[in-house]
Formats: C-alpha cells, sequence, structure tokens
C-alpha cells in the first residue's frame, strides 16, 4: 500500500524529467558532439544516451532504447565510438548539459538555494532506485555525481528518467505492443509526438506505421482514420500501461516520502516554466 498521493510519483516524474530530455532538444549538445566529430542527429542521440554502457554495439542499444527501428541504429552504433569514445561523450554531455541549463534557467536559478534543494532531495529519491533489469539505469548509476548543485540535480533527473524508461519498457512488453505499436498507441492518446517527426526520428516508414496501425485495429485497440485514436479497450490499455510503470517506479519516491515529493514537484515545475519560456521544447517533439 503506498503511503503517497494517488499518481504523486508521476506527478514528479513530469516535472523532473524535462529537465533532462531538455539537453536531446538543445543545440548545445550538437555543437559539444560536433566538436568530437559526430554530426549525424542520430548518432549525437544514440552516443549521448548510451555512453554510459562504454563502446557497446547495435543490439545493446536497440533492446534498451526499444522503439527505434534497428536499421537505423545500426547506422550509428558501433561506428560512432571509433569517431568519439564513450569517455569523451561522457564529458562533451555534461558541458552541453551545463550550458543549456544556465541559457535555459539563468545563472541566478542555478546559484539559487531551491537548486541546491532540488538536487538534494532528487538524489536522495534516487538513493531507492535498484538495478535489476533496469539497464540504462544501472549504467547511469556507476556514473560520478556533478559537484555542482544544478549538474547534481540534473545526473539525479536522468538517474530518475531512466530508472522509471526501463520500468515502461517492461510494461509495454507486458501490454503486447511492440516497438511501433508503441508509438502509435501512444501518439493516438492525444499526448504523444508529431507522426512526422516520429518517423523521422525513430527511423520507421510510414509502411510501418500503417502494418502496426493495422494490427492495433485487429486487436481492438484503435480506430480507422487519419489520425490514430484509441477506442475505450486501447485507452483502458493504455492506463494499464500507465498504472503498471507507475507501479514499478513508486520506490524512489516512497523513499523521498510525501512532503519531499510535493517539495520536488514543486520546484521542479517551476524550474520548467522558466525553461519553457525560453524555448526548451519544439512543439513537433512534445509529448512521451
Amino acid at each position: 500500500m503506498s503511503s503517497l498521493p494517488a499518481r504523486a510519483e508521476r506527478r514528479c516524474h513530469n516535472a523532473v524529467n524535462p529537465l533532462h530530455s531538455c539537453l536531446f532538444f538543445s543545440p548545445d549538445l550538437g555543437a559539444e558532439l560536433g566538436k568530437l566529430g559526430v554530426e549525424d542527429p542520430s548518432a549525437v542521440y544514440f552516443a549521448t544516451r548510451a555512453a554510459a554502457f562504454g563502446p557497446v554495439g547495435a543490439g545493446t542499444v536497440t533492446a534498451t532504447f526499444y522503439n527505434f527501428n534497428p536499421a537505423l541504429v545500426a547506422q550509428h552504433v558501433p561506428a560512432v565510438w571509433s569517431v568519439a569514445p564513450p569517455e569523451q561523450v561522457l564529458g562533451a554531455r555534461l558541458r552541453a548539459a551545463d550550458s543549456t541549463l544556465r541559457r535555459l534557467l539563468g545563472e541566478e536559478i542555478i546559484a539559487s538555494d531551491e537548486m541546491a534543494e532540488a538536487a538534494r532531495l532528487a538524489l536522495r529519491a534516487t538513493e531507492a532506485c535498484t538495478p535489476h533489469a533496469r539497464p540504462l539505469y544501472a549504467a547511469h548509476a556507476e556514473l560520478p555525481v556533478p559537484d555542482e548543485p544544478h549538474l547534481a540535480f540534473w545526473h539525479a533527473a536522468t538517474l530518475l528518467r531512466e530508472h522509471r524508461g526501463d520500468a515502461h519498457l517492461a510494461a509495454l512488453l507486458s501490454a503486447g505492443l511492440d516497438p511501433v505499436e508503441s508509438l502509435v498507441s501512444h501518439t493516438a492518446t492525444g499526448k504523444g509526438m508529431a507522426i512526422r517527426w516520429i518517423l523521422s526520428s525513430r527511423g520507421w516508414r510510414r509502411t510501418d506505421w500503417e502494418a502496426a496501425s493495422g494490427r492495433l485495429r485487429e486487436r481492438g485497440l484503435i480506430v480507422a482514420g487519419e489520425e490514430p485514436a484509441l477506442t475505450d479497450a486501447g485507452t483502458a490499455l493504455r492506463a494499464e500501461v500507465e498504472e503498471a510503470t507507475d507501479r514499478m517506479d513508486r520506490a524512489p519516491y516512497e523513499h523521498l516520502g510525501a512532503e519531499g515529493v510535493e517539495r520536488l514537484t514543486g520546484l521542479g515545475r517551476g524550474f520548467l516554466f522558466t525553461a519553457a519560456s525560453n524555448g526548451a521544447f519544439p512543439a513537433e517533439a512534445t509529448g512521451r
């Protein structure tokens, strides 16, 4: 039985995670990786997020990233490591996180007591994260915690995001949703990303999307139409996926306690408001 208010862990995640994920929409990341010789946007993303694993092959990235076309992954991994070794990518990533947060939040917030408090709370929550069956979290948990509070907060947000993300993949598998079906059904909730952006960034073709849509229609989960829309059964299944994710991701927030979760959520929302007003997220990429 949870001691937290209903969906408190999800609300906290929604407030903190964007301060991690904004890095992937930041021009600073491309600039830093470009200095290492990595310029293709997909290569930048795969290298940045997978560097904590070390110089792994395409299979590891395909398995742990879940909804990317394996052919797209194989175009860039493991070749990217011959251009920029993982330890160099990790350094570039941290420099990009630093400059991105400074630009989006401003020096006053970066140096504030609130930022230091947010870092302490987020790091405390990570004390209850568990590595079993969570490969992306486990790899990032072995990285050192940065000294500066805003980077410590970003590091903790990364750990919390990957801990929840690994759990979410388990929930998708349990629901019988393959990579493209997961994308289609999420878009059908009305909270997903733009279809054109999904196809270009994940490496799928329109025919892949239509085939997945057909499978979901056969299962009675979406209705036919130009834009996917969930049936009642589809809505229930997506709700089950989110509830299962919440259950598997509850421990860090239980550890932090209801008061700590509420405070971290409030701090994250305040930072997020400032970051969003400074153009942190492109409109076409909103959603999970």
